[in-house]
């Protein structure tokens, strides 16, 4: 606002010269002697073309063509101001001295560019003691402004063209269709203002009202109101603010639409997962200083339903920000972030069974891991995943250079306690990995949520470390590597009855109760293998082995019980198997392979015996005598041997 203060009081000395020689001085005269008179005072060329006009009623004022003011030597070419048009009026008590009260400012179609270099020197400076054109002190004295003796009723913006590069920070912020109205009768009293902006096309209003304007003018701070208004939500400051700049006081906002507002502030649209701020409500103490340090304290937040207390630091004097964020919450629901709740999967029964029977194929946008680099506490009552429900966690996250590492420190989920680290790296693309450690664990509540498998109850200890990687959650499922290991005291396998299968042959349903089962893994591609499961029950023993297809969310595993008291000291096994996806899993015994394990000796004696009668059958049919120990291929062959020298001999006697 500064910048704004001293331009117009540059302009007011054209009016004052206007005023002085109107009686004398044709209007194009009177403009030329302005512009000269501005250039001599700041160096920088003023120019105005067009008709010049001078009016001493009903207002005293001077109204011109197009003005321009050059830009500083070392800020390039291009103007920095220029209108099409400039009205202004004041008080006849300005003739006479005193202080100057401007009745009116009216600039039509101004194009204002400002310019910051590397080295923090700026094109703005103006009207200030012991600067010269270009920004600098000429001795090294820090530069101080001086008091603008002058008062406006009212300014008057339309239709204005902004552009601001800031070569330190390498950035360029441009806008246009601006429109400013400005009142400020006192100097030293309040001004009200209204900036109506369009970043998007949607007009964007920002009213406010500053107490001290002199004030702060001079570096000093003052009591300011502010209010931010679009169609999509609103946003409101009460407080202290000074020009370094710095300010503090309470904030809040509220988002109707928060996708909808990002766009009208022309930060583009945004996907916001339900749960996670469609819509968004904030209300805090906010306290911004002049080394570019935002805190934020007594914070409320309302992303949709989820409802948040805590507070924030954010360091913005770096390359990038750096924050530092601590949140308590209640009940989270994010739902939204889940496959299977995701609204674009479509809508009725087929879309459904698809969305249950894959992975989200939805492209992961994790630009968002660059933005910003920081630490994140979160300690929440309860999370509901949509795929996976979660008791009281406490987390710690920490984010540096698109590696956001979360901290497991406490994550209490299916009656038992689950620690470890997840790590989300998108440094040279999206991967997701960890190691997990999980006590206590219900089972059956667990893989009810994972896999929509229900048989499987009791509770497990596991641990495991994974690594995926690829730009969707179908991707990453689908390329997981790891290994882990898991185990289980006493426990249900509900659909089959084992003892029932094994001692009377039918695959009925019913339930297995087993003593302890113990089983490792591996992962590759998706995939995830065992060969070593182990299993006490009270009258057998079970051992299973197969794969269980992450990716493609399907099973194909035998799982082997044994019977301990067959009655013929052997053990009776009876193989289950579990196949097709886990939607829809198919549990069956394993026939085949139940003979195979359990009549191989049966079947040898009867394969021996069968072969046994066939060579009879042959010798007799053949009539071979066989000598002892001699088999029957090789009878046979004497046999044929004889009769071949028989016929030999026939041959030629």
């Amino acid at each position: 606002m500064r910048w704004i203060v001293r331009l117009l009081g540059l302009l007011i000395v054209v009016a004052l010269l206007a005023v002085v020689s109107v009686f004398l001085l044709p209007g194009d005269r009177i403009a030329k002697i302005a512009a000269d008179q501005i250039s001599n005072m700041t160096g920088r060329q003023v120019t105005m073309t067009g008709d010049t006009t001078v009016s001493f009623y009903p207002v005293l004022g001077i109204s011109t063509g197009a003005v321009t003011v050059a830009n500083a030597d070392w800020a390039g070419d291009t103007p920095m101001f220029q209108a099409e048009s400039l009205k202004i009026g004041v008080e006849p008590q300005a003739l006479f001295g005193g202080d100057i009260r401007i009745t009116g400012l009216e600039a039509i179609g101004p194009q204002i560019n400002l310019r910051r270099d590397k080295n923090g020197r700026v094109n703005w400076e103006l009207g200030v003691e012991g600067v010269a054109p270009s920004g600098q002190s000429d001795d090294g004295a820090p530069a101080r402004s001086s008091r603008l003796a002058l008062t406006l009723d009212r300014a008057l913006i339309q239709n204005a063209s902004f552009s601001f590069v800031d070569e330190l920070n390498g950035t360029t912020t441009q806008q246009s269709g601006v429109d400013f109205d400005l009142r400020w009768p006192d100097y030293e009293g309040a001004a009200e203002f209204e900036l109506g902006l369009q970043p998007a096309g949607e007009r964007v209003s920002v009213t406010g009202k500053l107490e001290s304007v002199g004030h702060f003018i001079s570096g000093g701070v003052s009591d300011v109101v502010a209010t931010v208004s679009t169609s999509a939500g609103t946003a409101n400051f009460t407080g202290k603010a000074g020009s370094t700049p710095e300010f503090a006081g309470t904030f809040s906002a509220d988002a109707k639409d928060t996708s909808a507002l990002m766009v009208a502030l022309g930060l583009g649209p945004m996907e916001i997962p339900r749960g996670l701020g469609r819509a968004a409500k904030l209300d805090t103490s906010i306290t911004f200083t002049n080394e570019r340090r935002l805190s934020l304290r007594d914070t409320r937040l309302q992303l949709d339903g989820n409802a948040f207390t805590g507070a924030a630091d954010v360091d913005m004097s770096g390359a990038k920000p750096r924050l530092n964020v601590q949140l308590n919450a209640g009940a989270l629901d994010l739902t939204g972030l889940s496959s299977a709740n995701n609204e674009s999967s479509g809508s009725g029964s087929s879309a459904s069974s698809d969305a249950s029977s894959v992975w989200s194929k939805s492209p992961i946008n994790a630009s968002g891991l660059g933005a910003v680099d920081g630490e994140f506490a979160l300690v929440a009552d309860s999370i509901d995943l949509g795929d996976f429900k979660l008791g009281k966690t406490r987390t710690l996250a920490s984010l540096d250079r698109s590696r956001l590492v979360f901290q497991l420190r406490e994550v209490q989920a299916y009656a038992g306690l689950i620690t470890g680290e997840f790590v989300m790296n998108n440094r040279s693309g999206l991967s997701v990995g960890g190691t997990m450690t999980a006590n206590g664990i219900d089972l059956e509540r667990f893989l009810t949520d994972a896999m929509d498998v229900s048989r499987l109850s009791g509770n497990a200890n596991g641990n495991v470390s994974f690594l995926g990687s690829g730009a969707s959650v179908h991707a990453i499922m689908n390329s997981l590597s790891g290994d882990g290991a898991v185990s289980m005291a006493r426990g249900v396998i509900s659909g089959f009855d084992l003892d029932r299968i094994m001692r009377g042959g039918q695959p009925g349903g019913g339930t297995t109760v087993f003593d302890t089962m113990s089983a490792t893994f591996r992962m590759e591609n998706g995939n995830m293998f065992n060969n070593d499961l182990s299993m006490r029950l009270p009258q057998a023993s079970a051992s299973g082995e197969g794969r269980v297809g992450l990716g493609a969310r399907d099973i194909d595993y035998t799982f082997t019980p044994i019977l301990l008291d067959s009655g013929d000291g052997r053990g009776l096994a009876i193989p289950v198997r579990l196949r097709g996806p886990w939607s829809n899993i198919r549990i069956q015994p394993d026939l085949e392979k139940a003979i195979d394990l359990n009549l191989a000796a049966e079947k040898k004696e009867l394969e021996e015996k069968a072969k046994q009668e066939l060579e009879r059958t042959l010798e007799k049919e053949l009539g071979l005598d066989r000598e002892d120990g001699q088999s029957l291929e090789d009878a046979a062959e004497d046999a044929l041997k004889k009769e071949l020298g028989r016929g030999l001999r026939n041959l030629f006697d």
